[in-house]
């Protein structure tokens, strides 16, 4: 009789499919049952009794905030009920803190850094055969005497050498229903080449990647289209047009299928900028419906701090590519930076009006910058005694690098943001009896201007807030 293998994704407020215990997952099925128990949507206590009786291991991916915050909680449970059952975290905060999860919460036995899959598999068979852990390279465990133990760091692994991805260990339409569209998600690459100073990637995969070859990518997916039905494909890759080429091959075989569905990806501006109008175009005829282009400042020398190696000129290559073939685009910001000067700001507030009013189908969200670990800048002003890192678990699941405004904001400036944000929202509204409300937002965002913002209290009686978030 197979083993159970429970692999748990903690609560989040988004629903996309748990693509890194599908990974696991499909590495395994072969020998074991894996059951993934999704927080979002799963009733987790009744998924827990009905399977953990035949369990070798249990999985955990966990990610800073409140994810990780329902990851202790979860894992905490289970301890009290099932002691000796092994559990085994991996995911974004473990490949961060690899050895400091083992020291803050006591049930968690073993920990995984990076990509995981191979080294998931391997701690599985050295618990089911008892074997040793210190074979095994990219994770952290506790040998008998109770020490800490960090292993050498794992080798990235080709995913072309993987297996294809088994989504029935999920059920489909239960994610669809939660998206409220047949949307579905994947990942064809690992890693990041680049070197920007305010992101975890160059710490954690060291500006290494890989790529499933383009005829690997689309036949899977033609696929997984045949099987699920589904309309969209939102790719999850950190610069899915790395190698625009295989790209260019993916979308000619997906012209060549009848371009069965639609997809978005990310694309850093100077990739775009290499392609040519009719590049763009193949992919639009193949089903791109929208780019996700991180431009981060309008100001080319904070760019140039944030060692991004784009140009302003190469994002506004690409708008305007994405503008002429009816592409939607998410062009991304972020304020805050330390020291970051009035001058910067006023850089990037100028940007994000020029893209904003360039094409309805423009999005520039704005976030502000809040120092994550395994980044430059945070390096950089912990070492300067400037800023000081949670330095508990029970703090960094309760961190918020999303919502609230970072460290080097004032209160004027986080409140003319808001207002900024306020209003390229309302500036994206299509109803149209809303047609003058956009006019008041429109001329608002053209002049940079909020002070005063009277209508604005009108507007947020008029529309529900859940439209503008």
């Amino acid at each position: 009789m197979k083993k159970n293998i429970l692999l748990y994704n903690p609560k989040t407020v988004f629903y996309d499919m748990p693509l890194a215990l599908i990974a696991l997952g499909s590495q395994l099925e072969k020998d074991y049952n894996v059951i993934i128990i999704d927080g979002r949507i799963d009733n987790v206590r009744e998924k827990v009794a009905t399977y953990i009786d035949n369990s070798l291991a249990i999985g955990v991916t966990t990610l800073t905030g409140a994810p990780l915050r329902d990851a202790i909680e979860f894992t905490k449970i289970v301890k009290q009920l099932y002691p000796e059952l092994p559990v085994i975290w991996g995911g974004w905060h473990t490949s961060l803190f690899l050895t400091d999860v083992l020291e803050n919460v006591p049930e968690v036995d073993i920990t995984v850094e990076g990509q995981g899959e191979t080294s998931f598999k391997k701690i599985i068979a050295s618990i089911e055969n008892n074997l040793p852990l210190s074979d095994i390279n990219g994770i952290a465990y506790r040998d008998k005497m109770g020490s800490i133990v960090r292993t050498s760091p794992a080798k990235m692994v080709d995913m072309n050498d993987l297996p294809r991805l088994n989504y029935d260990l999920i059920n489909v339409d239960r994610y669809f229903k939660a998206k409220g569209r047949r949307q579905f998600d994947f990942i064809s690459s690992t890693g990041c080449y680049f070197r920007c100073t305010f992101c975890a990637d160059p710490f954690v995969f060291g500006r290494k990647f890989n790529s499933l070859d383009p005829e690997r990518l689309a036949n899977d997916l033609l696929y997984f289209h045949s099987k699920y039905h589904f309309q969209d494909v939102n790719f999850q890759d950190e610069t899915f047009f790395t190698y625009p080429k295989n790209i260019l091959k993916f979308a000619e075989i997906l012209k060549e299928n009848g371009a069965p569905f639609t997809w978005a990806a990310t694309m850093r501006a100077d990739q775009g900028s290499r392609m040519t109008l009719e590049d763009f175009r193949t992919c639009k005829e193949s089903g791109l419906r929208r780019l996700l282009i991180g431009v981060e400042s309008g100001s080319q020398e904070m760019m140039d701090w944030l060692k991004k190696d784009i140009k302003i000129e190469q994002v506004r290559a690409c708008a305007e590519r994405c503008k002429s073939l009816g592409i939607s685009a998410i062009f991304p910001f972020i304020v805050g930076f330390p020291n970051e000067s009035e001058k910067s700001v006023k850089e990037t507030k100028a940007m994000i009006r020029e893209l904003a009013l360039q094409s309805t189908d423009f999005e520039t969200p704005i976030f502000y910058f809040k120092p994550y670990p395994g980044t430059q800048i945070t390096d950089e002003v912990i070492a300067n005694g400037s800023y000081t890192l949670p330095e508990s678990i029970e703090e960094w699941s309760h961190f918020d690098y999303i919502g609230s405004k970072g460290p080097w904001v004032s209160d004027e400036l986080y409140t003319d943001i808001e207002r900024l944000k306020f209003y390229l929202k309302v500036l994206r509204q299509q109803r149209a009896i809303l047609g003058p409300l956009r006019w008041i937002a429109k001329s608002r965002v053209k002049h940079l201007n909020f002070s005063l913002p009277v209508e604005k209290v009108i507007i947020e009686k008029f529309l529900k807030q859940k439209s503008l978030s």
